[in-house]
């Protein structure tokens, strides 16, 4: 089993009076990561799907609470979005039943979050798990292995499942990218056109990699630009996607309002418009490696607790780079990604000077690791 970076974090955050709260899209292996965490320890699971749970768990007392704990010392709550008012329940394990450690995990931010933030203020530890990572797999499978498979990665994605039953790849994603992905989002009443839902993903997997218009999409998949923009915060919440902005500081042709839209995982995106082809004979091979480099930096800036502003920049004049991150200090970093190696990249002159001091890097293929894991003091 591949062992994920946050174990050693969660472990290290048991019994010190706060709930543990683990979020991340479906099938990233949150139930997993919580299993090899209480491993050989005597816990009492509860899955939030299950009827009889929400209703025990909902509006409850602390005697009620300590009842159903028979005397174990942990309980796992799976899928605690799924419990009305959830977070009232979760206070009064901390409030109350101080010597019971809470471990509740959740697939829907817009859900769970709500419902904790206000009750659990100072009284929880949030983790965020993604699909496996660049470094969680070079730790497993090692560097020189984990690079012959970048293509592999790019085509399928980095989910457990996906990565574990090789041959079986288009068919799981095809599931996965289905409506479980989004299940939780076709659950809410904002959810009035699951067949909208379906369009929009479908015209962001195409327009990977440039600049979105919430009303040009709304024109495409027959809607307006505030339901458009509605349903993909909705998309960011539920782990499928997210958003980059663009960066406005110094120049004043810098555009202000930009938007791009990522894929948290590439075997996602190619499953939505059903192109698993190799990369040597798609068009879209540049797109699919900016997604991918960009999603597993996430990754590791979160996993390794950096504090990093993350935009793309362009200007009126159509001057562009790829990502730009603001690290505390005020200090910047520019990245190019060419998945052609020998393409000659030249950062404009426009931001080199408005923003003195930045460091910059293409990342390539065989350059990878220098972006990806904690190897350098630059990066």
């Amino acid at each position: 089993m591949i062992q994920r970076l946050l174990q050693n974090k969660i472990d290290s955050r048991l019994f010190k009076g706060k709930a543990i709260l683990l979020f991340g899209p479906r099938q990233a292996g949150k139930s997993t990561l919580v299993d090899s965490v209480l491993s050989e320890k005597d816990f009492l699971y509860l899955n939030g799907d299950d009827a009889d749970v929400r209703e025990s768990l909902t509006n409850t007392t602390a005697v009620r609470l300590r009842l159903m704990m028979a005397g174990k010392k942990i309980l796992f709550l799976d899928e605690a979005q799924r419990i009305p008012n959830v977070g009232l329940t979760l206070k009064l394990f901390t409030d109350q039943i101080r010597d019971v450690q809470v471990i509740a995990t959740g697939s829907s931010a817009f859900e769970l979050s709500s419902q904790v933030n206000e009750p659990l203020t100072g009284r929880k530890y949030e983790f965020m798990l993604y699909p496996l990572s660049f470094a969680e797999l070079v730790k497993h499978h090692g560097l020189i292995h984990e690079k012959r498979m970048i293509e592999h990665r790019l085509r399928y994605g980095s989910y457990p499942e996906i990565v574990a039953k090789t041959g079986e790849e288009e068919e799981l994603l095809r599931l996965l990218a289905g409506s479980y992905l989004y299940k939780d989002l076709l659950m809410l009443e904002q959810i009035k056109k699951p067949l909208l839902l379906e369009k929009l993903l479908k015209a962001l997997a195409l327009q990977l990699g440039s600049e979105i218009n919430y009303q040009e999409i709304g024109q495409i998949v027959g809607s307006d630009g505030k339901t458009v923009d509605k349903y993909i915060d909705l998309l960011e919440k539920a782990y499928v996607v997210f958003r980059l902005p663009a960066l406005n500081r110094n120049v004043r042709n810098e555009i202000k309002k930009g938007k791009k839209v990522y894929f948290y995982d590439c075997g996602i995106r190619n499953a939505i418009i059903n192109n698993f082809k190799p990369l040597r004979s798609r068009t879209d091979t540049g797109a699919l490696w900016e997604n991918y480099i960009i999603s597993e930096r996430m990754k590791m800036l979160h996993y390794t607790g950096r504090s990093v502003s993350q935009y793309f920049w362009r200007t009126t004049q159509q001057q562009e780079i790829d990502l730009i991150e603001e690290h505390e200090g005020s200090e910047w970093k520019a990245f190019e990604f060419k998945w052609n190696e020998k393409e000659r990249v030249r950062f404009p002159q426009t931001f080199t000077e408005n923003y003195p001091g930045a460091t910059t890097l293409v990342v390539s293929p065989s350059t990878v690791e220098i972006f990806l894991l904690d190897i350098t003091p630059d990066f």
